[in-house]
């Protein structure tokens, strides 16, 4: 088991799943290794959620606020606004703004307040200098173009949950102070993650992430997701990357360093 600790830059830990056992949850974490936890907002309710769990674990979890794609409706811009505001007001500022960004996966009703939403959280990132937390599914040229307009002046962030092709990945490291997320998906058996990303990805561009309680690696997979299990991502990289466990965590965690101001 490496020594070298590690971070987990995406997990809900203050969903309904882990209400029973988040103590455990979290211990567990620590005694595999994970150092911090980062939590993303999807919406109102979890923005207060995910500042409670801040609180009760301080300098472990950390905040995200922000409105994710998916939860994107014709009240968006009320919402966004409520969001605004605890952004500035609490005392305990939110790391980055997230979880954002675009999906058309199951539709596109909301396709034109989505691209509003994702554009006005982009804005708030130069603002604040907040790195962003990125969501993209069935989207990524829509994401792209607006990104472009801000290249320039966003901070950076993170492209969570990659699970593209090189091509994909190569446009997306355009953006030089973005790096890319890495989860459970590395482990499937079907997953060409472990050829694409040696490929074209250095390591100074990636982050760990579990995504929990969703998409846990193998062996777990189809058990709840928790920061604990980033251990058998990290045993994938490293064996992708033909580096030590150890490697993969040092350069992931500059990685963060550089990203998030903690």
């Amino acid at each position: 088991m490496p020594t070298a600790k590690f971070i987990d830059t995406h997990c809900h830990l203050d969903g309904e799943e882990f209400r029973d056992d988040l103590d455990t949850v979290v211990q567990r974490a620590k005694d595999a290794g994970c150092a911090k936890v980062f939590i993303p907002a999807i919406d109102l309710p979890s923005c207060q959620t995910v500042m409670e769990v801040a609180r009760r674990y301080p300098c472990f979890a950390y905040p995200m606020l922000g409105l994710h794609p998916e939860e994107v409706k014709v009240d968006w811009r009320e919402v966004l606004s409520s969001i605004r505001q605890r952004l500035t007001a609490n005392s305990q500022q939110s790391i980055a703004i997230g979880e954002v960004g675009l999906d058309f996966y199951w539709s596109r009703e909301y396709e034109q307040e989505q691209l509003e939403a994702f554009e006005e959280q982009v804005r708030w990132s130069v603002e604040m200098r907040l790195p962003l937390m990125i969501h993209c599914r069935k989207a990524q040229n829509e994401m792209v173009a607006i990104l472009k307009r801000y290249a320039h002046e966003l901070p950076g962030g993170v492209f969570h949950c990659f699970t593209g092709n090189e091509q994909e990945a190569r446009q997306l490291l355009e953006f030089d102070r973005f790096v890319l997320g890495i989860g459970g998906v590395l482990t499937f058996k079907k997953s060409h993650l472990p050829e694409v990303l040696p490929a074209c990805v250095p390591l100074d561009r990636i982050v760990l992430e579990t995504d929990a309680p969703y998409m846990a690696p193998v062996p777990m997979r189809g058990q709840r997701n928790e920061p604990a299990f980033i251990r058998h991502v990290i045993t994938r990289l490293a064996d992708a990357y033909g580096v030590s466990e150890e490697e993969i965590c040092e350069r992931t965690n500059r990685n963060v360093a550089r990203i998030f101001s903690l």
